[in-house]
């Protein structure tokens, strides 16, 4: 009898030592102070969102007016209208358009231009490997700026100069591309694609039907992180489109200030109209970018 008592006495110790919350989380001080940060972080990132977005609907005595107030005294969509409106001198609409399809295009084509050349590094051996590798990286830390002259002289021998050509193909063939998904592909288990070469696959056809649907997290964020790239891009497209039915929308909206005075609402308006794709991209993809980026940096 006194063996039986003995033997129950710790699962009788460990039921008395349970937490009367039922296995509730208990707030701590610390638990609050971190959602209280948290909280206090995503109100100063808001703010300007949203000081964007209703400065759009004031007026410009009230975009202007000391001491400033958040809400306006009247909504007006005057500011919409203004830069949707058909005809407009400031197409924005069009410009829209274009930045779609530019963003699109280069996202695209860097992927396939990035993909390849990355799996080569990660997987085929052939001479001088590692200092193509290092002269790829090496790239990545000449300034941008320095390729401005040289890549103008490029297209314009093309004849891509004031097409959307020329916001497309310069810069697809980037480093980064290349070291990201290649550093995606090493921790991918190469035991898959041996497996594959048993069963009879050459090597395009493991890196198409295999590694590249492994690899959707790392090709998302690559989309993605090249689709805003190019959607943000105000220097080259500013020095390479004239026409304001061929701009983009970053130097497009530059043409909504005007010499002597600036109308604030319609600013903001055209700032909102670019920012709803960048918004929307960021919602649908920031699993894929957050899985993409963890895994990409398992080996070097």
């Amino acid at each position: 009898m006194a063996a039986t008592t003995d033997a129950a006495r710790p699962f009788t110790e460990a039921t008395d030592a349970a937490p009367p919350s039922g296995g509730r989380t208990r707030w701590g001080l610390p638990k609050i102070a971190g959602f209280g940060l948290l909280i206090l972080l995503t109100v100063l990132y808001l703010a300007p969102l949203l000081w964007m977005l209703v400065t759009s609907f004031k007026s410009v005595n009230e975009a202007t007016r000391w001491p400033l107030q958040w809400l306006p005294d009247q909504w007006l969509t005057r500011s919409y209208d203004t830069i949707l409106r058909p005809g407009s001198a400031t197409p924005v609409l069009r410009w829209f358009a274009n930045s779609m399809v530019s963003a699109t295009a280069h996202a695209l084509l860097v992927v396939a231009t990035a993909a390849p050349a990355a799996y080569a590094l990660a997987r085929m051996d052939f001479p001088g490997k590692r200092l193509v590798f290092g002269l790829i990286i090496g790239t990545l830390f000449i300034p941008p700026i320095i390729f401005l002259a040289p890549n103008y002289v490029i297209v314009d021998s093309f004849g891509w100069i004031n097409t959307l050509w020329v916001v497309i193909v310069p810069g697809a063939a980037g480093a980064f591309g290349v070291f990201f998904l290649r550093q995606f592909f090493l921790g991918l288990p190469p035991e898959i694609e041996e497996a594959a070469y048993v069963d009879g696959a050459n090597r395009f056809q493991v890196f198409m039907r295999i590694v590249l649907p492994l690899s959707k997290p790392a090709l998302a964020t690559l989309l993605t992180l090249s689709y805003l790239a190019n959607w943000n891009d105000f220097l080259w497209p500013f020095y390479v489109l004239f026409t304001p039915e061929a701009l983009t929308l970053p130097p497009g909206l530059g043409r909504l200030q005007g010499q002597f005075n600036i109308d604030y609402p319609v600013i903001m308006a055209g700032a909102v109209v670019a920012s709803i794709p960048v918004l929307a991209i960021f919602v649908f993809a920031q699993r894929y970018i957050i899985e993409g980026v963890a895994r990409s940096g398992i080996k070097g």
